[in-house]
């Protein structure tokens, strides 16, 4: 699988600059890229900057990285180019809205999140239109980011959103929830922040190596009777713990199938 030879970034917030730097690390030439973004955003050197889609040859490769809202607003202005392939990370957007507002030979869905920015993210793609070669594009485009997840049915892709997608901004609210909590015991603040984020990186990194589930991980640690086991016991009093994160995935999903309705309009 091979980087395309020309890519059109459309929008260059913070998830689609986070992936331009991983593709330029990766070994995409800044030349084959132009990012079309009226914010004039800073990129790598050699990337060429825009305000507006360029007139002439289509691009092999669009990434489209605006907000979902945007859609409308940026459609006409690539509405007059067709590429090979369309890439699209607008979340609850489905395929046959983009199609129907944005030509191109095959789109796919795709949903990184956040950890792209070091390579370590996961994304995951969905695509009823792409053949093989295509497909081998968008996952060239997105392994250098880290995992690569495909979606079989496009209805799971507001699940997948709302895990994986929305799911860095959960993990850095517990880290802060229990930097707190360790604060409110009496830490100073900043030595309960750098100890909340350690424990958190090296139990994740611990868990992923491991061949047995987390929850297992869980129970091996807490011995009965101990400190560890009385703290699991608050979290799964009642399923507290299962029952605020299915909460908190449902409303990112749920809002995700606003923005679909939204876009079909």
């Amino acid at each position: 699988m091979s980087l395309p030879s020309s890519l059109w970034l459309v929008g260059c917030g913070n998830m689609g600059g986070a992936m331009l730097r991983g593709w330029i690390d990766a070994g995409l030439s800044p030349q084959a890229v132009t990012v079309i973004d009226p914010g004039r955003p800073t990129v790598p050197e050699g990337v060429t900057v825009l305000e507006a889609s360029p007139s002439g040859t289509a691009p092999q490769v669009i990434v489209l990285a605006v907000k979902p809202q945007l859609l409308d607003a940026v459609a006409p202005s690539i509405a007059t180019v067709r590429p090979a392939l369309l890439l699209s990370i607008l979340a609850g957007v489905e395929e046959a809205t983009l199609a129907a507002k944005i030509q191109a030979d095959a789109i796919v869905r795709a949903m990184p999140n956040l950890p792209v920015a070091i390579g370590r993210g996961v994304t995951a793609l969905h695509s009823v239109t792409a053949d093989a070669a295509v497909r081998d594009t968008a996952h060239a485009l997105v392994a250098p980011l880290g995992k690569v997840e495909w979606i079989a049915d496009e209805a799971s892709f507001d699940a997948v959103t709302a895990l994986s997608g929305c799911g860095p901004g959960f993990v850095f609210r517990f880290i802060d929830a229990l930097a707190k909590a360790g604060a409110a015991l009496g830490l100073p603040e900043d030595q309960a922040a750098r100890l909340a984020l350690a424990t958190v990186e090296g139990s994740a990194a611990m868990a992923a190596q491991a061949s047995e589930a987390p929850a297992v991980l869980a129970d091996r640690v807490a011995s009965p009777g101990g400190s560890t086991r009385e703290g699991l016991n608050v979290l799964d009093r009642d399923e507290a713990l299962n029952k605020l994160l299915a909460a908190t995935l449902r409303a990112s999903c749920d809002r995700n199938a606003e923005l679909a309705a939204a876009a079909r309009r």
